[in-house]
């Protein structure tokens, strides 16, 4: 096997940063983009720029986080049509179908294969967080 350092640079692994999601609070990139793809981290409801304000509704919630996925891949040179699976933890399933309706909205025609998990809970009392892989535009 190889080391890393013989892995050609258009090869290695490039994190992602955009002032338009939510800046990583912890050990980890906003996403990573490798092989035509983008690996977005898991995103809270935090507003960009704003990251102590927390959204009261779980429909406000919903809406931030698939804001700052779509911020991220359009940023890494991707875009919503080209989401190619999306995680989504929430903390209540009774929360399931506002969480569909938001998600339906937003990428529209595009349904992208997903999972969505119910969780007792998530960091900082959030009631949804979602992640995501793309394909990049030109690839």
């Amino acid at each position: 096997m190889s080391s890393g350092g013989n892995i050609p640079s258009s090869a290695k692994p490039s994190a992602i940063a955009t002032l338009a999601a939510p800046t990583a609070r912890g050990h980890y990139s906003q996403a990573i983009v490798h092989g035509g793809l983008v690996y977005v981290a898991g995103q809270l409801p935090l507003v960009p720029g704003e990251p102590e304000r927390h959204l009261a509704t779980f429909e406000e919630q919903a809406r931030r986080v698939i804001e700052n996925v779509i911020a991220i891949v359009t940023a890494a040179g991707s875009g919503p049509d080209l989401i190619l699976k999306a995680t989504v933890y929430i903390a209540d399933v009774s929360h399931w179908p506002a969480f569909n309706a938001i998600y339906a909205e937003l990428l529209g025609e595009h349904k992208p294969a997903r999972t969505v998990v119910p969780v007792a809970a998530l960091h900082y009392g959030y009631l949804v967080e979602m992640d995501a892989i793309a394909a990049l535009r030109d690839s």
